[in-house]
């Protein structure tokens, strides 16, 4: 049987886990496997902010997917992108001394040749092969404006952020249609709104926006886009049934990463990944719309074609609730390295 990718997904997304240094100098984290573009922090053992970096508007600048918050820079911050890695300055977020934190690190690479839609951004940074945008973009207050994200593919799911006003973080998810959409920063459910993406569905070459402050007006944005590739990322979603014997969802690789949102309940996003603490039936969870520390649960166990949910809680199995899902691959279960998948 042909391998489903033609690379391994730690090639481009890779989770690392290390223990806070705050030494007074700065501290370089390796393992990564290769130069991330993409960084997102939680301290697992407090209650900080998530802290999330890029390269497209360079070191030291963060924004908190948790809060409201601007764009804001801090010195002792991230301080570079390395070639294996990064490195972090003193910040509790993403250094407290003797702290286990947790970083999801993206790769994207492509800087130049962006061409199409009525916004030009500013800056970008594009990974065809792992179906991964990012772009920084001056809004134009036009409904229906388009920006060209350069995949190839339809995106399934996009976060955006102003950068300039404490404005919430909006999300397209493929699962809930282009009429609605949902907020990473806060629990609300899903909201109907014509004027977050013109009630419009990206197609492979743009996606849409419409002439609210939170996507578009006079302000700059950072948009977060990702599409589906078969054996490394899918963003789907399913129906609870209020059984510890829950729903199994079938994503084609054993995850590296899940993100679940009850998408008809004001309940918290839950983020599970395989690098953290845990084994099934017991595995880690931290909610990216809260301060809140990690917490061990028996929601779901990571298989080796997909996760199952095992908890009757009703922020990943309510009955009979829908529930939108994002998850990257640890392993595709047709791997080109002839290594045999298994669950957790």
């Amino acid at each position: 049987m042909a391998a489903y990718i033609s690379f391994q997904p730690s090639d481009f997304f890779n989770p690392v886990t290390f223990v806070g240094n705050q030494g007074g100098v700065p501290t370089t984290i390796t393992g990564v496997g290769f130069q991330p573009d993409f960084c997102w922090f939680k301290n697992r053992e407090v209650t900080n902010d998530y802290w999330l970096f890029d390269s497209v508007r360079g070191v030291e600048k963060y924004i908190e997917c948790d809060t409201t918050q601007i764009e804001t820079t801090d010195a002792q911050g991230l301080q570079s992108f390395n070639a294996d890695g990064f490195t972090v300055g003193d910040a509790n977020p993403i250094n407290h001394n003797l702290k286990d934190i947790i970083c999801w690190n993206w790769k994207a690479g492509t800087t130049t040749g962006l061409t199409g839609g009525t916004i030009t951004p500013d800056a970008y940074s594009i990974n065809t092969t792992s179906g991964f945008g990012m772009y920084k973009y001056g809004g134009n207050s036009t409904s229906g404006a388009t920006i060209a994200h350069g995949l190839g593919k339809t995106p399934k799911m996009i976060f955006i952020k102003n950068l300039d006003i404490a404005d919430e973080w909006i999300v397209y998810h493929n699962s809930i249609g282009n009429t609605k959409y949902m907020i990473l920063s806060t629990t609300a459910a899903q909201t109907t709104a014509s004027n977050i993406w013109n009630d419009t569905s990206p197609t492979s070459t743009v996606f849409s926006l419409g002439n609210t402050g939170v996507v578009n007006t006079g302000n700059d944005y950072m948009a977060y886009v990702w599409a589906d590739v078969k054996g490394y990322s899918k963003f789907g979603d399913y129906t609870g049934n209020g059984n510890a014997d829950g729903t199994f969802v079938y994503t084609g690789f054993r995850p590296a990463w899940i993100l679940i949102k009850r998408t008809n309940g004001t309940l918290n996003w839950m983020l599970y990944d395989s690098k953290r603490t845990g084994i099934n039936q017991e595995n880690a969870y931290v909610e990216p719309n809260t301060t809140q520390e990690e917490y061990l649960t028996v929601d779901i166990d990571i298989l080796s074609n997909g996760f199952k949910i095992r908890d009757t809680a009703t922020s990943v199995n309510g009955t009979p609730d829908p529930y939108a899902y994002a998850a990257f691959a640890e392993f595709p279960i047709v791997s080109s390295n002839d290594v045999p998948v298994v669950a957790r």
